[in-house]
């Protein structure tokens, strides 16, 4: 995650001028419903018909990554699919992804996935593996977007639904900004409810894990640039930048931890310093980047003029000119109680009682904030591992998500949508 926000390039919503993937072959090992016979009948029957299909479209995607803003195939196909549906799908003006409706009424939820990939090697060896060298989707991003196909297919063959479901197929979670994009294009105007799944590698397959409150952090983005005083030839007279790097690299998270209730889960992390040297061997200048986070909304407001305040208290003494950025790169997702109400009736509903399991708050950061910033909504986390062998993590080369996921997936977000669309009140 790099920046806040997307630069527009305008693009005609009615024109996609990129080809889709043509379907990725592959072996066809069967893929359980664990959820099969739960209800409602057109969505078993659907599911019974094209869970194949639905396995196919991840596949496809899980072999031709592409990367946030690039994501102009992969838009492409998402595109051929709604409109063999029937709908009427609209890319965002950016250029890469998509907002599509199914179902009439005044009211309305959403339902919202991910498309991009990371910039990370592929390992598991699967014959539908990354086929671009040094891209794949370790995040789960292709899951995510063909359960979002598949509860759209399912709920265009309903033979009536309360109201209206939107379906936000989001590009650049991971840059991030791409929900940004998304809300400056109308992809929350009107709705009352959002809705969105993550594969996690720490549940099991069959189970969804769900949290009212924070359940993933705020990030947000530090650059220090300091500049020393005086010609640079005289040593004693100068400023020393590669110190007062080192006071604030050391400096800043102590202070953090006396100044921020250590329980907000408040973390600063340094990833890049540098002073580059001069011909005379003094560093006229130096970098110091680093990633704030915190679980907590109300300290993640506290922040930037905190931050401020102790940089510079630490850096007065040292004499250098400095300047601070700091990004607000994404808010805490901040789950509603009543949405998270209704995404736990889902999962019962779709999978039983026993499918539901809490889920711990996470220092990872996720742009679906921005989403509940504007509307109410609930963020869950879909259980990916098989049940055996090692869990693995996210972001890394080998992350392999046991497909059985994807009917549970399917099913938990068309629940969701019903249960939001015929609550009472």
């Amino acid at each position: 995650m790099t920046s806040v926000a997307s630069t527009p390039r305008p693009t005609p919503t009615d024109v996609v001028p990129f080809a889709p993937f043509g379907a990725t072959t592959g072996e066809r090992a069967p893929v359980a419903d664990l959820g099969a016979g739960r209800g409602p009948r057109w969505l078993d029957e659907w599911l019974d018909a094209n869970l194949a299909q639905v396995v196919s479209w991840r596949r496809t995607l899980h072999a031709n990554p592409e990367l946030r803003r690039e994501e102009f195939r992969t838009t492409a196909t998402i595109v051929e699919v709604l409109r063999s549906l029937g709908l009427e799908p609209r890319v965002l003006p950016v250029g890469t992804g998509v907002i599509c409706e199914v179902g009439r009424g005044p009211r309305c939820v959403a339902l919202r996935a991910d498309i991009d990939a990371l910039a990370v090697p592929e390992t598991t060896g699967a014959s539908w593996a990354s086929s671009v060298p040094g891209v794949s989707h370790a995040c789960g991003h292709d899951v995510h977007t063909a359960i979002l196909l598949g509860a759209a297919a399912a709920l265009a063959s309903a033979p009536g639904l309360p109201g209206r479901v939107r379906l936000l197929f989001q590009p650049a979670e991971e840059e991030p900004g791409g929900a940004r994009d998304v809300i400056e294009a109308g992809g929350v105007e009107g709705v009352e409810r959002i809705f969105g799944l993550h594969c996690d590698p720490k549940v099991p397959v069959g189970r969804v894990g769900i949290r009212v409150g924070p359940v993933t952090s705020a990030c947000d983005m530090l650059e220090l640039r300091v500049g020393a005083c005086g010609s640079g030839s005289r040593n004693e007279l100068d400023c020393d930048v590669v110190h007062a790097l080192g006071v604030v690299a050391t400096g800043l998270p102590a202070m953090l931890a006396r100044r921020v209730d250590p329980r907000s889960g408040t973390v600063l992390a340094w990833g890049f310093m540098d002073a580059p040297e001069t011909s005379d061997g003094t560093p006229r200048e130096g970098v110091l980047r680093g990633t704030l986070r915190t679980g907590d909304p109300a300290v993640n407001d506290r922040l930037p003029a905190l931050v401020q305040e102790i940089v510079g208290a630490l850096l007065k003494p040292t004499g250098v000119r400095f300047a601070l950025d700091h990004v607000r790169a994404v808010p805490v997702v901040d789950n509603d109680p009543e949405s998270t109400a209704m995404v736990q009736q889902a999962i019962t509903t779709a999978l039983g009682p026993q499918a539901v399991v809490s889920t711990a708050q996470s220092t990872g950061g996720e742009d679906f904030g921005w989403y509940l910033e504007h509307v109410p909504g609930s963020y869950a986390r879909l259980g990916t591992w098989p049940g055996e062998g090692p869990q693995g993590d996210l972001h890394q080369p080998g992350f392999h998500p046991d497909e059985r996921a994807l009917p549970v997936g399917v099913r938990t977000m068309v629940h969701a949508a019903l249960a939001a669309l015929t609550w009472p009140g």
